[in-house]
């Protein structure tokens, strides 16, 4: 009896090993996992449970995390008085609280990559949208950002502003849940892996929160839930709430799923979403030219109009006041986490949204 339990608590532990090798074997297979796993068992996954968390209306991810971050606590402390009580088996209770805290690790992160990790594996959004993203001259990138300087001008004049002047949305976070879908549906007629049922984007109760640790939106693939920061600036909610969905949609890659918010924001019939997605794309395209060619950015820059620079002043002002010691920690979790993944490039991988961009810049003309 006694070995059994062991056996099986040494099968549970190398669980995570087995995960992490699925992981670095699927790799090799990008299609398959694309026919098989994303647009085929957690697609399927992802939907039901996604709908079924999306009857409560509040976020079940928030609430299960306040849950674990009071109860964790609590059990350890529990489990360390116990141990310390035990004077004649501490080394035996101490060795197998850690194996315990192994066990617990390993079926998280087993079932963390069975519900969401294989689609880093998946075939990248350039390849399945037929899009050359091949190394972008410089030329080409002064000339995005200048399309992007035009158009988010253009679609300025068209929005709804406050008394300060600055861009707001009269419904609120309700009404971009609400709408947000309508951008998906109209994608899906050109890329139909965009198409799907799901259940809306939640606001976070501790908004304010996430905003001190620099997050504005957490895909939870343990709810299917797309949870979003209400607090950030309403010409950012749109394109923030796009984004969370692309990660909903089975598309993990960060840099993939801001392209897919642009272009989602884009197809949106609201101007509001179209102007969101517009800003997200234009910041950027312009922050990969101020690396480059600082000269050309100033002179795109001037040709901002004075609606947008204001949107772009505030959302500027708020993330500074909002800046500490909690979003550098953050930061560098996302970082390793990224890294981990096989995004190289770690937070920097947002930056490559621009190789999609500029593809597309190629193909269309945006």
């Amino acid at each position: 009896m006694k070995s059994n339990i062991i056996t099986k608590k040494v099968l549970l532990v190398l669980l995570f090993p087995i995960s992490m090798f699925i992981f670095y074997i699927t790799a090799f297979v990008p299609e398959s996992i694309e026919n098989i796993y994303s647009r085929g068992i957690n697609k399927l996954l992802i939907e039901v449970l996604s709908l079924a968390t999306g009857i409560i209306p509040f976020s079940i991810a928030e609430i299960g995390l306040l849950v674990l971050a009071v109860l964790i606590p609590i059990i350890l402390i529990l489990k360390i008085i116990r141990i310390i009580r035990q004077r004649n088996e501490r080394i035996k209770a101490t060795i197998n609280l850690i194996i315990d805290l192994l066990i617990v690790s390993s079926i998280i992160y087993f079932i963390f990559t069975a519900f969401w990790s294989l689609n880093y594996n998946r075939l990248s959004f350039g390849e399945m949208a037929k899009l050359d993203t091949k190394p972008a001259t410089l030329d080409e990138l002064a000339g995005l950002c200048n399309s992007l300087v035009d158009r988010a001008n253009s679609l300025r004049v068209n929005v709804s502003q406050n008394s300060k002047g600055l861009m707001f949305i009269p419904g609120g976070c309700s009404y971009v849940f609400k709408n947000a879908d309508k951008g998906y549906s109209i994608e899906a007629k050109t890329f139909p892996f965009l198409g799907g049922s799901y259940g809306r984007p939640k606001a976070v109760i501790f908004s304010k929160a996430m905003s001190y640790f620099g997050i504005t939106g957490v895909y939870c693939p343990f709810t299917g839930e797309a949870n979003i920061d209400a607090d950030i600036p309403d010409f950012s909610m749109p394109s923030a709430t796009c984004h969370e969905m692309a990660h909903q949609h089975g598309f993990a890659r960060e840099d993939e799923a801001n392209y897919i918010a642009w272009l989602t924001c884009e197809a949106n019939p609201d101007v509001s979403f179209q102007y969101s997605g517009a800003i997200l794309a234009l910041i950027n395209s312009m922050n990969a030219l101020y690396s480059y060619d600082k000269e050309k950015y100033l002179e795109l820059s001037k040709k901002l109009s004075d609606g947008v620079n204001r949107d772009l002043d505030d959302n500027q002002q708020y993330w500074q006041k909002h800046k500490g010691q909690a979003e550098k920690i953050v930061t560098s979790l996302n970082d390793t986490y990224l890294k981990a993944s096989k995004q190289k490039d770690g937070v920097h991988s947002y930056g490559r949204m621009v190789d999609l961009l500029i593809a597309e810049y190629r193909k269309y003309q945006i």
